[in-house]
């Protein structure tokens, strides 16, 4: 798997090549930053005299595919760093002159470049023998948007040209249609379309607001997962959403989270700030009291509200905000008891993430997320407890036959994790929950509980999340489920539709009956056709409609259309409650 990802990456970082020396064809004195190969594709940085407008990218794309046709070698060549820097100034590629400068800084003394044609850029590669192994009918520019230099908001704002790269025009043309899929699918205009959420201009960027539908979806999956979690032994409990910075210096995130945390605040003596995270809070009602190893395994658990500063380029609808709800929990063991806990909570979340429809290793796998030893300034520093945490993470994941892959540089500062990695209708990837194995925090708090003989010894922290960010998590549903919701989580589970005035008092009574079972029912009385009401519950994506009128009332049966079926269900109202409450309580993904 490791060389076909390789062999793939190689060929759209080569790409990447061709469509820099493209626009430098169509605009000699442009500057261009960074190009690298990602997921599908690649894309390249540029600082242009011009604004680039969609029309651009057909002129840029017959220029490449000239490029290719001319099977240009790609030829490399290793300089001296100051060398390279001349050349650099001299081509006017101030970008490419800054990067060098930083990697002079770092002690490099030389740099390897690649020539094709006239086009010559400073990378590490490798890449392609020549440009004419790139198949020009499975590439294709896809869009154009804005991208700070090195990502600092402060920085200049280039314009970056997006590409998809594969081996063949099949390939190209199923990812399109996936494409295209997920655009349909995508949460941020479902969720507009049926009334889930809003953002305010005024309430801020990366705040939304929940309506009364949205908050019906988060409700149901916060009382599920706080009951789910109560039956397996969890504490649930509640901290607050501020906290001394102290707090936060003593656990370590403060150096290490600072960019992505608020700015504090002075309250009367004390210096606050908004909590990124519930852990050290966790942390300090464990410290309430001396704890035993009969109390151990000890688990809290929290819906725990958390701030970060995510920068605006990177705010995506539900799925990337600067406030939202975490399924928190920390778990407190001995190290003996550490193993089996992590193989709790992937069961946990596998019993969860079925629950919510998702199919392991089809909609989700794992990632065992590794740290890099040589970075002191980004990990805590314990090459013995590195390894033996790794260690246990990887075991666990063998022992339950769990789909893995693992990642280097992906750890939290304090410990090694297992990422659950959930995939949208685009192939693209998000964290969607995670585990992680502590060994710092611990020490840095002085966690500890006594022994069989009555001596202190150290615990072990589990950090744990079931359901993930519930906001993340709305998100993912919505495009999963294109805002058709299993019935449990619909906002709406029935529409009740008179079919005249006449028939609007006994309409309201099943509806009266409906909510009393506790039911989400509601009464569409407009002055409206039935064919209207009909369609626009079908665009509401509402579970089932009740259609009321003479037929009805003669036979004492109810006629239920069920969503994506064309079938009329006769139905006494009794039958139909008993059985949509056992789909409801069972939390059924079937109508």
């Amino acid at each position: 798997m490791k060389n076909i990802i390789d062999k793939i990456e190689i060929l759209r970082h080569s790409t990447a090549h061709v469509l820099a020396a493209s626009v430098l064809k169509m605009f000699p004195e442009a500057k261009f930053a960074i190009g690298p190969a990602i997921a599908d594709g690649f894309y390249y940085d540029f600082d242009l005299p011009r604004t680039l407008i969609p029309e651009d990218l057909a002129l840029i794309e017959a220029e490449m595919q000239n490029i290719i046709n001319k099977n240009y070698p790609f030829e490399k060549a290793v300089i001296n760093i100051d060398e390279a820097i001349n050349l650099f100034k001299k081509a006017k590629q101030d970008y490419k002159v800054e990067i060098l400068e930083d990697l002079k800084n770092k002690g490099e003394k030389e740099v390897s470049i690649y020539q094709s044609d006239n086009f010559v850029d400073l990378c590490k590669g490798p890449h392609l023998d020549s440009t004419g192994e790139i198949n020009k009918k499975s590439i294709k520019l896809i869009k154009i948007s804005g991208a700070y230099w090195k990502g600092d908001e402060k920085r200049k704002m280039l314009q970056r040209i997006y590409g998809l790269a594969f081996y063949t025009p099949k390939d190209l043309k199923k990812h399109l249609a996936q494409m295209k899929e997920a655009e349909k699918r995508d949460h941020r205009k479902i969720g507009k379309d049926l009334d889930f959420f809003v953002f305010s201009d005024l309430v801020g960027k990366g705040l939304p607001l929940l309506t009364e539908k949205g908050s019906v979806i988060r409700r149901e999956l916060e009382r599920y997962i706080v009951d789910e979690e109560i039956k397996r032994g969890y504490q649930h409990v509640y901290s607050q959403d501020l906290a001394k910075v102290d707090l936060y210096r003593k656990s370590g995130h403060y150096p290490y989270y600072k960019k992505t945390m608020y700015p504090s605040m002075i309250v009367d003596d004390e210096e606050l700030i908004l909590r990124p995270m519930a852990c050290p809070h966790h942390f300090e009602l464990y410290k309430s009291k001396l704890r035993s190893y009969r109390e151990l395994p000890l688990r809290i658990a929290e819906i725990a509200k958390l701030y970060r500063y995510e920068k605006s380029g990177e705010l995506t609808g539900l799925i990337r905000v600067r406030d939202f709800c975490l399924a928190d929990s920390h778990i407190f063991c001995r190290e003996s008891q550490a193993e089996q806990e992590l193989k709790d909570v992937l069961q946990l979340i596998d019993d969860v993430s079925r629950t919510l429809g998702f199919k392991k290793n089809k909609d989700y796998r794992y990632r065992l997320s590794l740290g890099n030893r040589k970075d002191t300034k980004k990990y805590y520093k314990n090459d013995q407890a590195w390894d033996k945490a790794e260690k246990i993470l990887k075991k666990v994941l063998i022992d339950l036959k769990a789909p893995f892959y693992e990642e280097t540089d992906q750890a939290a500062f304090y410990g090694p994790k297992i990422d659950i990695q959930m995939k949208n209708f685009a192939g693209k990837e998000d964290t969607a929950f995670t585990v992680q194995y502590d060994f710092c925090m611990p020490d840095r708090f002085d966690l500890t509980y006594k022994n069989e003989k009555g001596k202190d010894e150290r615990a072990i922290v589990i950090h744990r999340s079931s359901i993930g960010s519930i906001e993340r998590t709305i998100g993912f549903l919505i495009e999963y489920y294109a805002g058709s919701f299993p019935l449990w989580l619909s906002p709406i589970q029935v529409a009740v539709i008179p079919v005249s005035d006449k028939f609007i008092k006994p309409a309201q009574n099943i509806m009266e009956k409906l909510f009393a079972e506790k039911i989400r029912v509601v009464i569409d009385d407009r002055n409206e056709s039935v064919g209207k009401k009909i369609s626009d519950t079908i665009k509401q994506k509402i579970p089932y409609t009740i259609v009321y009128g003479d037929k009805e009332a003669k036979s004492k049966n109810l006629a239920i259309r069920v969503r994506g079926s064309k079938e009329i269900k006769n139905q006494k109202l009794e039958d139909f409650i008993k059985n949509i409450k056992n789909l409801i309580d069972n939390k059924s993904l079937d109508l």
